[in-house]
């Protein structure tokens, strides 16, 4: 990535944005309601693992074949990682981040207030109603922490933050073929939402120069998270460019915006009109006809579905979503990782021969 684009870390933007005065909130993966942390006074951070990050302190809580973003996260907050922050959040994403949670709460118990966010497994009006009274408890612990519950005015400059925020995120997607940025430099920014603050994250989206992307074997990727970022320069150098995803990191926060009413009512309508999700317990039809949809709009040639090991949610719907793509003459791949930081000679393998028989 060019200098002009530089994107800061984390920690980065944590001590930045506790020096203005903010809280922060360390939030794991992921649908949550950032305006509605904005308007209690809360500044979201991300942890995805993070990866590298050894096993072993979160390893000692959860079973061997638990989730690597939940083990390595735990072991992150364990090691000191999460050291200062004024809340975690854990939403219930899946069934080992409940656990997460739960073990954080009950047993753990670190400094910072752990907090739960059950997310409902459908979108069902009864779903809705649910998210909503969710959203208000979650609220509630907020305004606990904090000592503040937003004004009309704080909703409404969050809702203008994030609003704005979103839209630049939909906006990089649909600008993703006249942009002259290679893959890793593309998603460096997708991922910047994670934990830069809405009007910073606007003008990276914004600061990217138009132009012809790199060419390559047009792939998809769906999953969890694509980590570590070394695998958009080796998929480039395989001959292969990165042309749509279905990531949990990705496209697959790219929610509709929502005007107007009951700001817990709005949030919750805005959560639940997300693509096809395997977290939301989507019938595997819709989400077939969505990947196919979104593959021959940006003409790619095979999928690659890339998750960390043991992620059952995506684990359960591999099987069919193969059978109904390769139906459709959808070549499939399904990758799985450790979040080491690099990737293992087999994978990178394994991804070099499915790009070769795209050609």
């Amino acid at each position: 990535m060019t200098n002009s684009l530089r994107c800061p870390t984390r920690a980065e933007v944590v001590a930045r944005v506790q020096a203005a005065g903010r809280r922060v909130a360390a939030v794991l993966p992921y649908h949550y309601p950032r305006a509605l942390l904005r308007a209690h006074g809360f500044h979201p951070v991300e942890v995805w693992g993070p990866p590298g990050v050894p096993r072993d302190e979160g390893g000692r809580h959860f079973q061997a074949y638990t989730c690597d973003i939940v083990v390595r996260a735990t072991s992150f907050l364990l090691r000191g990682g999460l050291d200062g922050v004024d809340a975690i959040l854990v939403p219930h994403t899946c069934d080992a981040l409940q656990g997460m949670g739960s073990v954080l709460g009950d047993f753990v118990r670190p400094t910072p207030p752990v907090l739960t966010l059950y997310l409902p497994r459908s979108r069902r009006p009864v779903d809705h109603e649910f998210l909503v009274a969710e959203l208000r408890r979650l609220g509630e612990a907020l305004a606990a922490i904090s000592g503040r519950v937003p004004a009309p005015a704080d909703w409404e400059a969050a809702f203008a933050a994030e609003d704005a925020a979103d839209r630049a995120l939909a906006d990089l997607y649909a600008r993703r073929e006249g942009l002259a940025v290679t893959d890793r430099e593309f998603y460096t920014v997708v991922r910047s939402r994670e934990f830069l603050p809405a009007e910073d994250f606007v003008a990276l989206a914004g600061s990217l120069a138009a132009g012809d992307p790199p060419g390559g074997v047009p792939v998809m990727l769906s999953g969890i998270v694509a980590e570590p970022l070394d695998l958009f320069d080796h998929l480039s150098a395989m001959g292969a460019r990165v042309v749509a995803d279905d990531l949990a990191s990705g496209r697959r926060r790219v929610y509709p915006l929502q005007d107007g009413g009951d700001p817990h009512t709005r949030l919750a309508t805005r959560l639940l009109g997300g693509p096809p999700d395997p977290t939301r317990g989507d019938p595997i039809a819709a989400r077939a006809r969505h990947l196919r949809e979104q593959m021959g709009a940006a003409g790619a040639r095979g999928l690659v579905i890339y998750d960390p090991k043991f992620c059952e949610p995506e684990l359960f719907d591999v099987p069919l979503l193969r059978r109904h793509l390769s139906a459709a003459g959808l070549p499939v791949l399904h990758v799985e990782v450790e979040l080491t930081g690099s990737l293992t000679q087999q994978t990178l393998t394994r991804l070099e021969a499915f790009v070769e028989t795209l050609r």
